[in-house]
């Protein structure tokens, strides 16, 4: 084979590249593939992808989740080899820098885009333009190449650097990290007044694992951790499968962990042992199964927060019943803040204090 260097200086054999890609929309398998390095469009840069992650929704598109086709991923961390603007100060800025990035690619030119209605800053709308046009594609699951492949491009507006002394396997976590805390940046949970918010997390994947890191340290935080003498002060409980995962996060966090089994009896008319049932105000669900969302309904008090994180292709059966009954709020919860999980990767475990 004929290896060429493209003029950005990267070698590939005839402009081409590795990647893993879903041939076809609804395809249920992807398979390795060369096909041409990207061109970046202007104001976008070119990223040689040095590690890409693998999440759970990328399980879910290989079951025709999105219908997505197209190269699959949307975690990473990557350098800048290409630049594609006529500003020499932003070329300057990110050439040769290592980079996280927003994985939503907005149109630029929509009401969504330039906040022209304020939504940003009104209370349950927060960063609605960073992750919401209607127009916009997404990395590796809507319309945008993603990141398991040789390169990727992305808006210059989209990248975050990566700090120096951050090595790449930690910083590949940025993506699903800033994903946990999108929940305290959309604020849905209240720590002031004499009775915060009590907290359940389902599921010990690896996004669960980080919410509850995020979560635990900001209890903490404001709350003073497990220590405090309020019962209604005590810290966020996870409910897993895995106590191997668990033990990962019950003392840097600060985390309750109990096993799932425990939350459930199949004799009570809905699933919840008694001891758990309507005992939250706040339920996150990140079990990443269609089922969780039932169990996170019967663990959540009345007129309390669903906080949803899974992505699910397979449905099933819903009963709409306890959630009118309860008058129970089901939040979404998607892409969060990229800059405050790299400040987050960066902090030695003896580090606390909310995020900002």
């Amino acid at each position: 084979a004929t290896t060429s260097t493209a003029a950005n200086g990267t070698s590939s054999e005839e402009g081409t590249m590795l990647a893993y890609m879903i041939p076809n929309a609804g395809d249920t398998h992807g398979e390795v593939r060369r096909i041409p390095i990207p061109q970046p469009p202007t104001n976008f840069a070119l990223v040689k992808v040095l590690r890409a992650g693998v999440c759970n929704t990328d399980l879910e598109i290989l079951q025709g989740y999105m219908g997505f086709h197209g190269v699959l991923g949307h975690e990473f961390v990557g350098r800048v080899v290409e630049v594609n603007t006529d500003d020499a100060d932003v070329k300057a800025k990110w050439m040769n820098q290592r980079v996280c990035g927003d994985i939503n690619v907005g149109c630029a030119d929509c009401d969504v885009c330039h906040n022209h209605k304020g939504l940003d800053d009104r209370a349950g709308c927060c960063q609605m333009s960073r992750n919401h046009c209607p127009n916009r594609t997404v990395l590796g699951i809507l319309n945008h190449n993603g990141t398991m492949a040789e390169y990727l491009t992305l808006p210059v507006s989209n990248l975050h650097k990566v700090p120096d002394d951050m090595s790449d396997e930690v910083a590949v976590f940025s993506e699903p990290l800033a994903a946990a805390c999108r929940i305290v940046e959309q604020g849905l949970v209240q720590y002031d007044g004499p009775h915060p918010d009590r907290v359940a997390i389902l599921g010990d994947g690896k996004l669960g694992l980080m919410i509850a890191e995020v979560l635990g340290r900001e209890h903490s935080s404001r709350l003073g951790g497990s220590s405090s003498s309020s019962s209604s002060a005590a810290p966020p409980v996870m409910f897993g499968k895995h106590q191997h995962k668990m033990d990962l996060v019950r003392e840097s966090a600060g985390v309750d962990c109990r096993p799932v089994a425990d939350c459930k009896d199949e004799k009570a008319f809905n699933g919840v042992a008694a001891q758990y049932a309507g005992k939250f105000d706040v339920v996150v669900d990140a079990t990443g199964s269609p089922a969780g969302l039932s169990l996170a309904a019967g663990l959540c008090r009345p007129m309390g927060t669903l906080v949803l994180k899974s992505t699910c292709a397979a449905g099933e059966q819903f009963n709409a019943a306890p959630f009118v009954i309860d008058e129970l709020k089901v939040v979404g919860s998607r892409c969060g803040p990229i800059d405050k999980a790299l400040e987050l990767l960066a902090l030695d475990d003896s580090s606390t204090g909310p995020l900002k």
